[in-house]
């Protein structure tokens, strides 16, 4: 699956919503009923939503999503709004709202799995869901059930997990060499508007915990002429990583960013994120490694 951001992902599904050229894929303009126009209308607009009202607003679609009648419109919208809905941290109470409405849709409207997607995505999505942001399921399916196991085979392979990449200046780093540290692995890219505004955060926090033995290093596929033009134009001083060919997010299967993954002095994974994370989210996690 191509790389993505979470509301990258979001436009994908729900199509028509964010007003994507569909003539090139030769299908007729979506039509929302009247109930569903104005969830529509309220999913495209939630990036614009100030973070003080995000959560509030938030789950109010998601309820009015749950209210809507079985179908792919439902389950197209509940995706969506559960792409867009861990950008950040609007309240957990929220977030276990989207995540009940994707298990209800689940749930009415099981999907069958493809040769390209075994299981597919939402199931996954909703594994990430329970796994990583310790939300709670009551679905009881085989593709659920399959796409946690998925996750957890993926998370013992990354315990051993090791990389060595060039940095934007020249320099070598490997992460096996890095024990004795904290390392907080980002994957990012400099289209993604979820990775750069969480940069800010991850360069306060590297400032902040580098006497805690906190190493902070962002990884981007990207040309290495578009990641150092972006980056002459910040003041962010933590490593930046040239991931040639997409292979270490391979390797970790990143599908979709920005996502971090932390290691304890160990070298142990002790947390990992699915998405964008503010500067309190990064702090828990770099305090599952005994940085605090």
């Amino acid at each position: 699956m191509k790389r993505f951001s979470a509301f990258f992902f979001a436009l994908i599904v729900v199509g028509t919503l964010f007003s994507l050229n569909l003539a090139a894929q030769q299908k007729p303009p979506r039509v929302w009923t009247a109930e569903e126009q104005p969830i529509v209308d309220g999913i495209k607009g939630l990036r614009k939503v100030p973070d003080q009202d995000r959560g509030r607003v938030t789950k109010d679609l998601a309820l009015k999503i749950r209210a809507l009648p079985a179908g792919k419109d439902k389950s197209d919208l509940a995706v969506a709004l559960a792409h867009l809905s861990t950008e950040g941290d609007f309240g957990r109470d929220n977030l276990q709202e989207v995540t009940t409405t994707l298990t209800i849709v689940l749930r009415e409207s099981p999907i069958a799995p493809t040769p390209k997607e075994d299981p597919p995505e939402p199931y996954t999505w909703l594994a990430s869901l329970v796994r990583y942001e310790h939300m709670k399921t009551s679905l009881d399916d085989a593709q659920y059930s399959k796409a946690m196991a998925q996750l957890a085979e993926q998370d013992k392979k990354l315990q051993n997990a090791d990389f060595t990449l060039t940095d934007t200046a020249g320099k070598s780093w490997n992460l096996k060499s890095l024990r004795g540290k904290v390392v907080l692995v980002n994957f990012w890219a400099t289209w993604c508007p979820p990775c750069r505004k969480e940069m800010p955060d991850l360069d306060a926090l590297a400032k902040e915990y580098a006497k805690q033995g906190l190493v902070v290093v962002g990884l981007s596929d990207e040309e290495p002429a578009v990641v150092t033009a972006f980056l002459a134009k910040q003041t962010y001083t933590y490593p930046i990583l040239l991931d040639a060919g997409h292979k270490v997010a391979a390797e970790f299967g990143v599908e979709g960013i920005p996502k971090s993954f932390v290691y304890d002095r160990e070298g142990k994974l002790v947390a990992q994120s699915i998405d964008m994370r503010t500067r309190e989210q990064f702090k828990q996690m770099v305090a599952e490694a005994g940085v605090k």
